[in-house]
């Protein structure tokens, strides 16, 4: 079965800039595209000004012309659009089990503003097994400098052993082949706990050059496999001491795509999205992928 490029829309300018983006990605990749809007009707005691006939024709309208615009800008782009009649955070969650990603749009920057679909996308984004796309809607470049830097590479970020990063990895690799772009790979690392507790442990830590060689050669390893499958796609390795999401969100200044794991897991207050994740999310000016890796 042939998965499609999923993508939501509410009629907001960053779900049609994720329109855009989820059409060129299913070009890239030869696959069709789902145009999606997740409603569901919620009759109130109060009274409302619109009834239950205008909501439908409303969400109806969102994505009708949704397709009609990107059947317009790529006409040899096959196009379905539908109206998923349940509440969003779960029709999206089912909307990415079956598709090849699942793209939605993002609002602003800082952890006040939130995504497309308010605390949805982010609860989405929380449960889903399948990489999530975020974008956002163009910006005015901040002065010539900004303007004159190119989005010319794949960054992303590399956490753990070679096991656990192959899925971000390989989401990385790929999207860099499709693009023609060079990966820059980041491994951000830290001191552990003990050495903040003893001065003397530390110099000697420095003295043999830290521990920055054993995490140059953790992603060496992990990128190995990555290297030897996609040849074609030159490798920058970037390692640094630091906050895994303030290294990271430091190396893409001219990022065509971020790329960033997220751990699946169940915790006693629910599925989480991780640190660095949520970083990249709030504050990251270009696409950013979450892939979901055990």
């Amino acid at each position: 079965m042939t998965r499609p490029i999923t993508v939501g829309v509410d009629g907001s300018p960053e779900s049609l800039a994720a329109a855009d983006w989820a059409a060129d990605e299913a070009l890239r990749r030869g696959l069709p595209l789902r145009v999606v809007h997740a409603w569901h009707w919620e009759p109130m005691t109060a009274p409302v000004v619109d009834d239950q006939d205008e909501q439908v024709q409303w969400a109806r309208t969102v994505v009708s012309d949704a397709q009609r615009q990107l059947v317009e800008r790529h006409p040899e782009l096959s196009v379905v659009a539908e109206v998923l009649s349940a509440e969003p955070v779960t029709a999206l969650v089912e909307a990415n089990e079956s598709a090849e990603l699942l793209v939605l749009g993002s609002r602003g920057h800082g952890a006040l503003l939130g995504f497309l679909l308010g605390s949805h996308a982010q609860q989405v984004i929380a449960r889903v097994s399948r990489p999530v796309v975020s974008v956002r809607a163009p910006e005015e470049p901040a002065g010539a400098e900004a303007a004159a830097r190119p989005a010319d590479e794949i960054v992303v970020g590399q956490q753990g052993s070679a096991e656990d990063s192959a899925p971000v990895l390989g989401f990385a690799f790929e999207a860099a082949a499709a693009r023609g772009l060079p990966v820059r790979a980041v491994r951000a690392w830290s001191l552990p706990p003990v050495f903040a507790y003893s001065p003397g442990s530390l110099r000697l830590a420095d003295e043999a050059g830290g521990l920055e060689p054993y995490e140059r050669q953790q992603l060496s390893e992990a990128l190995a496999p990555w290297r030897e499958k996609f040849p074609q796609v030159p490798v920058e390795e970037h390692v640094e001491i630091g906050s895994g999401g303030q290294v990271l969100l430091a190396q893409t200044g001219r990022a065509a795509l971020l790329v960033v794991g997220r751990r699946v897991r169940r915790s006693p207050i629910g599925s989480r999205i991780g640190s660095v994740a949520h970083a990249a999310l709030h504050h990251a000016r270009c696409p950013v992928a979450v892939v979901p890796h055990v």
